[in-house]
């Protein structure tokens, strides 16, 4: 036998002596291996219905699954980056999908989208952090002076504040951010520290994400047999538009209110319009929950300036709620995301009491890609009539 029938890589040089079985199948695997197939074709699969193999699978099945969740629990941090930014990558695909459709190579396409996106992120950081950051730290400062500005003006504010406690709760607050800040230095860099890797980790996971995606979305699909290939291609495809439509529209539709409610805050010379409009922007992302909690951040604030203003701050964020729900999420959306209420409630408790914020964003995609595989699959496979029974002679 000669070397050639060898891994030039592998076992060199070729040790005399070897026994002959071993010599035989080398000859038959060099035999075997041919330009299509340099691996050899597949061969005869196992009786999986032989107890040893029954016995093993199962025995692997238990294994495999502890095991799995073992590195789920052990690498969840690293796991919600890589899925935060799965997420951001679909959300990017529409985009860069027209990109690629108006002749312009899949690697350009990507570089624009996130040139576009650092862009914008850097044009806001420039313009906004300095007005950002003092009217954030003046909010922190005076907000015990509000407070007792809305006890002064309200007698029924103060005897809520005295049950709750309020002031104690309000200093307490800013001593402990205070105490941070003087004696945690260590641990905030840490946390600076930590920030700045996850987005750059995000960031480079992204682009590799999104570089990429049609070679992954190709090898997902080739997981499936291939007479169940087309429809997976159909269901698969639908569930990334819903993914990425949301994501873009979530954006779109956030941008839109933040600027809205800047514009209806520093015309009624409500205090610290910059930070709240960004408060309004980023809270909006969170489902159901985050423009309330936004709404009512900025109605307390609102009251300090007057009661008829903090009236008609609530007035205008129900409008624009409506506005949101009925006009804009239409329009941006459009049928793309198509979850019941009560679909939304559930999911969006269930992502966030699992994964917080981002849970909380991911619920109603997800959501929809689960009602869409129940439509798809689950229903016909039950609505299905079974075949007559033959009558037994």
């Amino acid at each position: 036998m000669s070397d050639s029938e060898h891994s030039e890589w592998v076992g060199q040089p070729h040790p005399q002596g070897e026994p002959e079985p071993i010599t035989a199948a080398e000859a038959a695997a060099a035999e075997l291996s041919d330009a299509d197939h340099p691996l050899g074709t597949p061969g005869r699969r196992f009786d999986r219905r032989s107890p040893f193999m029954i016995g093993v699978a199962g025995a692997g099945g238990v294994l495999a699954t502890v095991c799995a969740v073992k590195v789920v629990f052990a690498a969840h941090e690293a796991l919600l980056l890589v899925v935060a930014a799965l997420f951001l990558a679909i959300g990017m695909e529409p985009a860069v999908s027209w990109l690629a459709r108006h002749r312009i190579g899949r690697g350009p396409a990507v570089t624009l989208v996130l040139l576009v996106i650092v862009a914008a992120l850097a044009g806001f950081l420039a313009a906004l952090i300095t007005p950002l950051v003092d009217q954030g730290q003046a909010l922190v400062d005076h907000a015990p002076d509000r407070l007792h500005q809305l006890e002064n003006s309200y007698p029924a504010f103060r005897s809520a504040a005295d049950r709750l406690h309020l002031d104690e709760k309000v200093q307490q607050g800013i001593d402990t951010k205070s105490a941070d800040l003087a004696h945690g230095l260590v641990g905030a860099g840490k946390v600076v520290f930590g920030a700045v890797t996850g987005t750059v980790v995000v960031f480079v996971l992204t682009a590799y994400f999104s570089a990429c995606f049609p070679s992954l979305r190709a090898n997902l699909y080739r997981l499936f047999p291939q007479h169940r290939r087309p429809r997976a291609i159909l269901i698969g495809d639908a569930i990334f538009a819903k993914v990425g439509g949301y994501v873009l529209g979530n954006l779109l539709i956030s941008l839109i209110t933040g600027v809205l409610t800047f514009i209806w805050l520093a015309a009624f010379g409500v205090p610290y319009p910059l930070v709240l409009a960004v408060l309004v922007a980023v809270l909006d992302l969170i489902p159901l929950v985050g423009s309330t909690l936004a709404g009512i951040v900025i109605a307390v604030v609102a009251l300090t300036v007057s009661m008829p203003v903090c009236l008609a701050t609530v007035g205008f964020f129900l409008v624009l709620r409506l506005v949101e729900d009925y006009l804009l999420a239409p329009r941006i959306m459009g049928r793309t995301v198509e979850v019941p209420g009560v679909v939304t409630v559930v999911a969006v408790l269930i992502g966030g009491s699992l994964l917080g914020i981002l849970g909380a964003l991911l619920a109603i995609p997800l959501a929809a890609a689960v009602l869409l595989l129940v439509r798809e699959i689950v229903f016909p496979g039950l609505d299905k009539q079974p075949p007559p029974e033959v009558p037994t002679p």
